[in-house]
C-alpha cells in the first residue's frame, strides 16, 4: 500500500514538473513573440516619423502581411480586401486565360503543366517552364495571385511570355493569345489493342467520378481486359473527386489519402467509397512532372495497394492543402494547414510520386526554337540576365507535333505507353 501511495506521489510530481516546464516553454514563446512584435511597433513608429514621405499606416500594414505569409511557402499569401473578393466571385466565362496551372518553386514562377487543347498547350508551353517575364515585367518577388491577373485578361488578346527552359539551356519568347478555357475532364477513352483500354483524365471536375463510371461501363462492353489511367500533365483539381476516382479501383471504406498538420482539426483521412469498383481488371497509371496534386493522390494510393504499375517520370510533388482565413476588414490569408500523404504514409508535396517504372518522354522533332540557347543555366541569377539585356529572341514556333497528336491520338507514337 505504501509503495502505491509513494508511486502516485511520484507520478503527480512527474506531471507536475512537465505541466510547469511546459507552462514556462509557454510563457518564453509569449515573452519571445511580445518582444518581437514590439520590435515592429518600433520600427513602425520611426517611419511613420521620419521617413522622407508621407506614408499610409494601412499600406504599410497590408506590405507587411504579404512579406511575412510570403515568407512562409510559395503557397501562403495575403489577401488584400479586392484579391479576396475576386477569389470569391465565380468568375467561369468572364475572363480569357492560357490553360496554364503555376505555381513557385525554388523561387520561380513555374508551370506546373499545360492544360490539353488550350492556347498555352497548342504553343509548346511545359510542365516545368520558368516563366521570368510577363510583357515587359519581370516575375522576381511576384506573387502567385498577381502572376495570374498579368497572365488572364480579355479573350482574343494576346500575352507576351519569356520562359526559361532549363531542360534544354533556352530562353523562350511566346505570344499567345488569350482564350476563355473550357476543359473536358477525360479526353480520351477508347479500345486500343488486345482488350487494352485506355483513358486520359486531364482534371479531376465536378462530373469526373460519372463520367469515368460511364466510360468504364462502356470499355467493359467492348471487352477491356486491362487499362491504361493517363494521368499526365494533369494539375490536379477537385480533392473529393480525386479520392472517388481513385475509389474506382480500390475496395470500398479503404484508405486514399489523409492529411496532417499542427491542429488535430487538420488531420483528416479521405476513404473509398464506390460500391462497385474495378478490382480484377491489370491497370497501368501514367505520370510525368506535370502530373499534381489530386493525379499524385491517385498514382500514389494505387501504387501503395499495388493496384497499377505507375509508369513514366517523377510527378511534380504538390501536396500542401491551403485554407483561407477572412479578418476583420475584408482582407483575408491563405495559410498552408497540412499536406498530403499517401495511404503507406509517403508525402506528397516536394517529393512527389516516383514511378516503379522509369520511361522519359520522346523528344518531338518539331520543338519551340528561341534566337538564344545559352551555356548555363543558373534560375537564381536569370533575371540579372535578361535584364542586362540579352539578343532579340524570336516568339517561339508552335509544336506542331503536339497540335496534330490533340487532334488524332495515336498511342503508337507514345513511347510511354508502347515501352
Amino acid at each position: 500500500m505504501r509503495k502505491k501511495i509513494v508511486l502516485g506521489v511520484f507520478i503527480v510530481a512527474v506531471c507536475s514538473v512537465f505541466v510547469y516546464a511546459s507552462s514556462r516553454d509557454a510563457k518564453q514563446k509569449k515573452e519571445e513573440l511580445f518582444k518581437q512584435v514590439g520590435l515592429f511597433s518600433d520600427t513602425l513608429s520611426i517611419v511613420e516619423s521620419d521617413y522622407v514621405d508621407e506614408v499610409n499606416f494601412k499600406n504599410l500594414i497590408y506590405g507587411a502581411l504579404k512579406g511575412m505569409l510570403a515568407s512562409l511557402d510559395p503557397h501562403s499569401q495575403f489577401l488584400d480586401p479586392d484579391t479576396y473578393n475576386e477569389l470569391k466571385v465565380d468568375t467561369e466565362g468572364k475572363f480569357g486565360g492560357l490553360g496554364i496551372e503555376i505555381t513557385i518553386k525554388d523561387g520561380l514562377l513555374t508551370v506546373v503543366t499545360p492544360i490539353e487543347d488550350t492556347p498555352a498547350w497548342k504553343a509548346g508551353m511545359k510542365a516545368g517552364d520558368r516563366i521570368v517575364k510577363v510583357e515587359n515585367d519581370l516575375t522576381r518577388d511576384m506573387t502567385l495571385t498577381e502572376a495570374v491577373k498579368k497572365l488572364r485578361g480579355k479573350p482574343g488578346e494576346a500575352v507576351k511570355i519569356t520562359v526559361l527552359r532549363e531542360s534544354e539551356k533556352k530562353i523562350l519568347e511566346f505570344k499567345i493569345v488569350r482564350d476563355i478555357i473550357r476543359i473536358k475532364d477525360i479526353k480520351v477513352a477508347k479500345i486500343l489493342e488486345n482488350g487494352i483500354g485506355y483513358i486520359r483524365l486531364v482534371e479531376f471536375r465536378e462530373n469526373t467520378a460519372a463520367d469515368l463510371d460511364t466510360v468504364l461501363k462502356r470499355l467493359n462492353k467492348e471487352g477491356m481486359k486491362a487499362v491504361i489511367l493517363d494521368l499526365r500533365n494533369n494539375p490536379g483539381g477537385l480533392l473529393d473527386v480525386a479520392v472517388d476516382v481513385t475509389g474506382k479501383f480500390i475496395e470500398k471504406g479503404k484508405l486514399v489519402v489523409y492529411t496532417q498538420g499542427r491542429r488535430p482539426s487538420q488531420n483528416l483521412k479521405f476513404l473509398a467509397r464506390s460500391a462497385s469498383p474495378v478490382l480484377d481488371t491489370p491497370m497501368v497509371v501514367l505520370i510525368n512532372e506535370g502530373s499534381a496534386s489530386g493525379s499524385e493522390i491517385v498514382a500514389g494510393a494505387l501504387q501503395d495497394y499495388r493496384r497499377a504499375i505507375v509508369v513514366g517520370i517523377k510527378s511534380f510533388g504538390k501536396g500542401s492543402v491551403q485554407t483561407v482565413i477572412p479578418l476583420s476588414d475584408g482582407s483575408a490569408i491563405r495559410l498552408t494547414t497540412s499536406k498530403y500523404y499517401t495511404p503507406s504514409g509517403r508525402v506528397i508535396h516536394g517529393k512527389g510520386v516516383l514511378p516503379d517504372i522509369v520511361i522519359e518522354e520522346a523528344k518531338a522533332d518539331t520543338l519551340p526554337q528561341s534566337a538564344e540557347e545559352i551555356e548555363t543555366v543558373k534560375p537564381s541569377d536569370i533575371f540579372d540576365q535578361i535584364e542586362h539585356g540579352r539578343p532579340e529572341k524570336k516568339p517561339a514556333e508552335k509544336d506542331a507535333e503536339k497540335t496534330e497528336e490533340t487532334k488524332d491520338f495515336d498511342y503508337k507514337k507514345d513511347v510511354q505507353i508502347v515501352g
